[in-house]
């Protein structure tokens, strides 16, 4: 049973979802999460899942170490300034006893050198290309990488802002500009299939404006999700790093004129942070909601026994299961005595399993089943002969997640032209997404945001008619509107 709910607190009402779930917990040193079994057997699955789609379209795996030395992380100036307040930095190489038999580190064994644990791996991995490109006969390189990073955080929550996370990152390099930004939107598609047809979460396209790009970059490209309380989530961005990375670890190619240029390059990723958007999409008052797709579970099957026909139910249900696991169908029997049947129902209902099939002596008598789907929280009757019906039902709740998400996006997309509506749209308990006009400036961006605590979420490309008009704050010349919101 959850205690909170989303309009009282949706903070304790997030947290309590993760604890009570079983997804994840706070290890003890702030910014480090452990994240446990069920929540990382998602995250398998979405690791799985997206890496089919990056290999479809050419793209290999790849490690390269944590640790980056310092003066090769400074290469890029950049993108060292942004990255440097949340560095987590070695200094020494082991640890000693004193006197008082205390573990200190030992002053002897300090580095010649500092190392970073990485934030990002832009420079270790540039340091490397340089000696793996010599001609435009070696590229495209299409690399991908998942691993984990370190940024310090001041302010964390579990998913959404961790000082550690899992992750992807992928690092490419090509032979012409053109190739690059193709690539970089290319990846932005496939981000957005991923949301919105595996997570079922609605999504905007657009470009980060100049003040809020990936230091290092030309562009950031990113995809931006509304969660349920009007907040917005970046799910994931790409970034077209131009020739600033080669140009500062100087790698060149021969291109097919003989002459030697820059290398062009795109980083993109995304990370554990899904797993935040997943439970703020979907999730309900009763616990989390799991799309099909992504779930671990997507059927548990649970007997309600009776004492002298245990054998009956248990024969049905093999059936059941059998039927359903030749469907290709992830399905759980929890015929555990230990726990009564309202027990394991409420258990499954918060960790958000799609569909639960009760089975008692009735069923067995009757020959049919009760379905019991997370999404609409409705039964329903099938009979033995519908079983392979059941699959579709899984079908039918991705369908409705993502059609509820996305009504929920579009009723919460509002249009203004003055400050005024724009401060009662952004401070109101709904929030959303807020189209309005900005000059470009960034000074007046910067007010609006120490003003109304709303940022430009991203500029957005295709899903809006570009029109002209004038800035909400300045009264400026604006070319088109962006899209403004509260954030996490």
């Amino acid at each position: 049973m959850i205690n909170n709910n989303r309009k009282e607190n949706y903070s304790k009402w997030y947290n309590e979802i993760i604890s009570k779930s079983g997804l994840a917990e706070f290890s003890g040193i702030r910014g480090f999460m452990i994240i446990k079994p069920y929540g990382y057997s998602i995250w398998e699955i979405i690791k799985d899942k997206l890496d089919k789609m990056l290999k479809d379209t050419g793209h290999q795996n790849v490690y390269f170490p944590i640790l980056i030395s310092k003066s090769l992380f400074s290469k890029e100036k950049k993108h060292v300034n942004f990255f440097s307040d949340g560095c987590a930095v070695v200094t020494h190489s082991r640890i000693t006893k004193n006197d008082q038999k205390k573990l200190i580190v030992d002053p002897k064994s300090k580095l010649q050198e500092e190392l970073i644990i990485r934030p990002t791996s832009e420079s270790i991995i540039w340091k490397t290309y340089k000696r793996w490109i010599q001609s435009y006969r070696d590229l495209p390189i299409l690399l991908n990488q998942w691993g984990n990073a370190v940024r310090w955080e001041m302010r964390t929550r579990l998913f959404l802002r961790t000082s550690e996370f899992l992750w992807q990152e992928g690092h490419t390099a090509h032979a012409s500009k053109k190739e690059a930004i193709e690539e970089a939107e290319k990846i932005l598609n496939i981000y957005t299939n991923f949301s919105e047809k595996i997570m079922a979460i609605p999504v905007l396209k657009g470009i980060k404006p100049y003040t809020d790009k990936f230091h290092g970059s030309d562009k950031t490209y990113c995809i931006e999700a509304l969660m349920q309380d009007g907040k917005a989530l970046q799910i994931g961005t790409t970034h077209f790093l131009g020739q600033n990375f080669s140009k500062a670890f100087d790698v060149k190619f021969t291109n097919l004129n003989g002459n030697k240029e820059y290398v062009w390059a795109t980083s993109w990723g995304v990370s554990t942070r899904l797993l935040g958007a997943i439970i703020m999409s979907h999730s309900d008052d009763k616990g989390l909601i799991i799309p099909p797709k992504i779930a671990p579970i997507q059927i548990v099957i649970i007997p309600i026994f009776h004492e002298e026909k245990n054998y009956l139910i248990h024969e049905m249900v093999d059936k059941i299961f059998n039927i359903l696991k030749n469907n290709k169908v992830r399905i759980k029997y929890d015929d555990k005595k230990i726990f009564t049947p309202g027990w394991k129902f409420n258990e499954y209902e918060i960790k958000g399993i799609p569909i639960r099939i009760n089975i008692g002596i009735n069923e067995v008598k009757n020959q049919r089943i009760e379905v019991f789907r997370r999404d609409t929280c409705e039964k329903k009757y099938f009979d033995l002969n519908e079983i392979n019906m059941i699959p579709k039902l899984l079908d039918d709740i991705q369908k409705n997640l993502y059609k509820k998400a996305l009504n929920r996006t579009k009723k919460l997309m509002i249009r203004v032209d003055n400050y005024h509506d724009f401060k009662n749209c952004i401070n109101s308990s709904t929030g959303g997404f807020i189209l309005a006009h900005w000059d470009g400036k960034e000074n007046t961006l910067k007010k609006i945001q120490e003003e109304t605590e709303a940022s430009i979420r991203c500029i957005p490309f295709n899903h809006y008619e570009k029109e002209e008009g004038k800035c909400i704050y300045s009264g400026n010349h604006s070319f088109q509107r962006v899209i403004f919101a509260k954030s996490y």
